[in-house]
């Protein structure tokens, strides 16, 4: 399949529909700053004396710049009609990655190999739309998202373990899932007391290159640390007896191995500095999401003479953070880790986004998110008349990035849109993925679905339908897609994904029809155990939009350590407003039924994969990384596809 690098198939059209948009433009940019000005911002001091001032200067340009608006949609309107449903951009500069280097790593052999999806409601609307969600500044925040998610994504991953249930030495909110330490065996073993979390650290080491995922993600030795050949991602091991003593790092060009703190510390190393809880520096700093990790306390136990061992090299930043001892690791059932984390996942491979409706903050993120996935689509969906029930004024919202090439795509719009939502041409984005090739020359490949439903709340019947398409619409493009003849031999299915903002939760009792529709039976939803019922560590991902700019959820840190609290997650989540009259309330007492409205989901299939391969999750994260940014939290899943086959 051809994959569109331009909305029009000829330069011809693209002259013609920039002059109309250059027309329209105008218009349509002092429509939205007077709108804006009568929102309340938190940050104009004085937007009283801003209504009185620029009110009639926007209007008198309002008024003149309508004619030209009018002239500007009648050429505007018709090019529509051939205008493609998407923009494929891929990064030009190769050297920094890529796609078919990743192609080489996996040939279908072996254990299997683990695959890192993310999505997001990112709430990118024109800004005075946005300002009804208590967000602002939609140019700014779009450049800032992708600076955030690219810093999160692209980090080392550093494992620590901890032997000792009474060590608390060390502990941060940047760290990742709760597992138990590798035994020789490389397998993951249930020890009491005992907790994994992957450090986001600040890393000068190995070029800028990226992590390999076997780096990412490989078993570690019995050694206390196992670096070997890994780039930049170590596996430190803590045990209890060792006094309460951090490891070290030695910062070294080869990968900045680390190694344990029995001994002496390592030659330039650096003296610890202490840090206020949850400061984790300024996330506008171009290394702000590698920070936020372990740094020793001097003294520790009140000893006040020895520190502890800390990382070396002033690159090496961390914040210490006091978690509860007994927080649990996982349901008795779960097989998988899961978390609240302060950062996207290290490796994150895919990355699924809703809400990217205005078109100049889809370059902006497009721009910044390039400097870690090669492949991305944007500007998906439709305008005007074409293809759907009603005049579109929006696309889709739907944006994709990927570090894998990109094989098939396919497009369509939901025909039941109603209300407000019908503006938008919100629909599902099916995406066809090359993640391998076998010996013989067979493809590895997976689906990847991504979809924003209908909003508003009481139209459960619209939602089922618009789930019921989606499931058509998938079976139709794995038909069309599928390859197997004698010159092209079949392909082999690693992993079939669904995700996005469904705007339905699994306890609301308004939801009831969404919760039983059969999406879930042909998919698996790690975080519920049935209609209506969650896993008790799943928490709601819409924010309470009345305290997006309170101080306790400022920063990542901070808002990752309100929501592991059940009174912090009260406070600061949506809850089903059935259930609770008061939902977008702050200080809000009365019973609550589970921990907030969960409208972002990450599902997982088992039907049409490889006939001897099983697709199981790894880690399940939601993600704090966008505080301040976006009223949703976004939530990331590892899935390890396992071939049945042991290593050689």
């Amino acid at each position: 399949m051809v994959l569109y690098t331009t909305p029009f198939p000829n330069s011809c059209l693209s002259a013609l529909h920039t002059v109309s948009w250059a027309l329209i433009f105008p218009c349509y940019w002092l429509l939205d700053r007077l709108l804006a000005l009568f929102i309340p911002d938190p940050c104009q001091k004085y937007q009283l004396l801003c209504i009185v001032l620029f009110t009639p200067v926007y209007l008198g340009f309002l008024v003149t710049s309508l004619p030209f608006a009018f002239l500007g949609f009648l050429l505007w309107s018709p090019l529509q009609s051939v205008r493609r449903p998407y923009i494929y951009s891929r990064r030009e500069d190769k050297s920094l990655a890529g796609g078919a280097a990743l192609l080489s790593e996996w040939k279908g052999t072996g254990p299997g190999k683990s695959f890192c999806f993310a999505t997001a409601n990112v709430c990118l609307l024109p800004d005075s739309l946005a300002r009804h969600n208590n967000v602002f500044n939609t140019q700014a925040r779009a450049k800032e998202i992708g600076h955030r998610i690219r810093n999160g994504a692209s980090r080392p991953q550093i494992k620590i373990y901890i032997d000792s249930p009474t060590n608390t030495s060390i502990s941060a909110a940047s760290f990742s899932s709760l597992v138990s330490p590798q035994g020789s065996d490389g397998m993951a073993r249930a020890i009491p007391g005992s907790i994994k979390r992957t450090a986001s650290v600040e890393y000068k080491g190995n070029g800028g290159r990226q992590p390999s995922d076997e780096a990412a993600n490989g078993p570690a030795s019995g050694d206390p640390a196992d670096c070997g050949s890994l780039e930049n991602a170590c596996i430190v091991r803590i045990s209890g007896d060792e006094g309460g003593r951090l490891p070290e790092a030695d910062d070294s060009a080869a990968g900045g191995q680390a190694r344990n703190g029995a001994g002496g510390g390592p030659r330039g190393q650096m003296p610890n500095h202490s840090q206020r809880d949850g400061d984790s520096g300024s996330l506008g700093s171009p290394s702000a999401s590698r920070e936020s990790l372990v740094k020793a306390k001097a003294g520790l136990d009140g000893s006040g003479g020895e520190p502890g061992a800390a990382y070396s090299k002033a690159p090496h930043k961390a914040s210490v953070v006091k978690k509860p001892a007994a927080r649990k690791r996982r349901h008795p059932d779960e097989a998988f880790d899961h978390e609240i984390s302060a950062f996207f996942p290290a490796n994150l491979d895919f990355l699924c986004l809703q809400e990217v409706f205005d078109k100049r903050a889809a370059t902006k993120l497009k721009d910044q998110l390039h400097g870690y996935f090669e492949y991305i689509l944007y500007d998906v969906g439709v305008y005007g008349c074409q293809g759907c029930c009603c005049f579109k004024g929006f696309n889709s919202g739907l944006f994709f990035a990927s570090r894998y090439p990109i094989m098939d795509v396919a497009y369509h719009c939901y025909t039941n849109g109603k209300g407000s939502d019908s503006l938008a041409s919100k629909g599902a984005l099916f995406l066809k993925v090359q993640v391998g090739s076998t010996l013989q020359d067979q493809r590895i490949v997976g689906y990847i679905t991504c979809t924003h439903l209908h909003a508003l709340e009481d139209d459960s019947a619209i939602r089922c339908e618009q789930l019921d398409m989606l499931l058509d619409w998938l079976a139709d493009f794995r038909k069309s897609t599928s390859s197997s003849s004698t010159a092209n031999p079949e392909e082999l299915v690693a992993f079939d994904i669904v995700c996005g903002d469904l705007n339905f939760d699994n306890c609301s009792s308004d939801d009831k029809l969404e919760q039983q529709h059969s999406l879930f039976t042909r998919f698996k939803d790690p975080c519920r155990l049935g209609p209506g019922e969650e896993k008790p560590w799943a928490i709601g991902t819409m924010l309470d939009q009345n305290g997006l700019n309170d101080e306790d959820v400022s920063t990542p840190d901070n808002l990752q350590k309100v929501l592991e609290s059940e009174e912090g997650r009260r406070e600061y989540l949506a809850f089903p407003t059935s259930k609770s009259p008061g939902a977008y309330q702050k200080g809000r007492k009365d019973a609550l039924k589970g921990n907030g409205r969960r409208l972002d989901y990450m599902l997982y299939g088992e039907e049409g994969l490889c006939p001897d391969w099983k697709a199981e999750v790894e880690e399940f994260s939601f993600i704090t990384q966008l505080s301040g940014l976006t009223d949703h939290l976004p939530v990331a899943m590892r899935l390890m596809v396992s071939t049945g086959e042991e290593e050689a």
